[in-house]
């Protein structure tokens, strides 16, 4: 019986192969091991106006699934907040984690493909790192994917993308997003 090779996703080959090697030498790192890398991709769709119509998260779930290839799970309120008109338990939004080969698919498609769709595109800046090496990213509206068909949406709804990685230092984890491809301000 003849083995099924698997398919790898295509910018962990190239992590592997080019990436790693050239972050050694980059940060004078002698353990493969220690070389930054990816460890999960938190994709967050925050839904205001839930709280007057539930009816908002269908959309906003769906288009979720379609961006990450992955069910998202609804947030929920942690607590009642009667100026916003939220109450405890009400759903307020969607996110989905993504870890493995999904992971490097999305960054692909995000870095190659949605970014330099979205107008006036001058790169995503370099202040975004929370200090320990995490990136999050604001997207405004969710139509630079092409997944999304633009007859089916019905309003714009923006995003939230964190790229969590195992870079010790802001300085590690942006050369390795820049190495990703991740297109930074000059």
């Amino acid at each position: 019986m003849a083995e099924k090779k698997k398919n790898t996703a295509r910018l962990r080959e190239k992590f592997q192969k080019e990436i790693a090697p050239s972050l050694m030498k980059e940060l004078d790192i002698a353990n493969p091991m220690a070389v930054p890398r990816l460890h999960k991709i938190v994709i967050n769709m925050g839904v205001g106006e839930a709280t007057q119509n539930p009816k908002v998260m269908d959309p906003a779930v769906n288009e979720l699934m379609q961006i990450a290839g992955q069910r998202p799970v609804v947030t929920r309120a942690k607590k009642s907040i009667a100026a916003f008109k939220v109450r405890e338990g009400m759903p307020i939004g969607a996110m989905v984690t993504l870890r493995g080969d999904q992971m490097y698919e999305f960054l692909d498609r995000l870095v190659n493909i949605a970014l330099p769709r979205v107008r006036d595109f001058r790169g995503v800046s370099t202040k975004s790192f929370d200090g320990r090496g995490n990136f999050t990213l604001g997207l405004r509206d969710q139509l630079i994917f092409p997944e999304i068909d633009y007859a089916k949406v019905d309003k714009q709804k923006g995003m939230n993308v964190t790229i969590v990685t195992t870079a010790k230092s802001d300085n590690e984890a942006r050369a390795l997003l820049k190495h990703m491809g991740m297109p930074f301000r000059q």
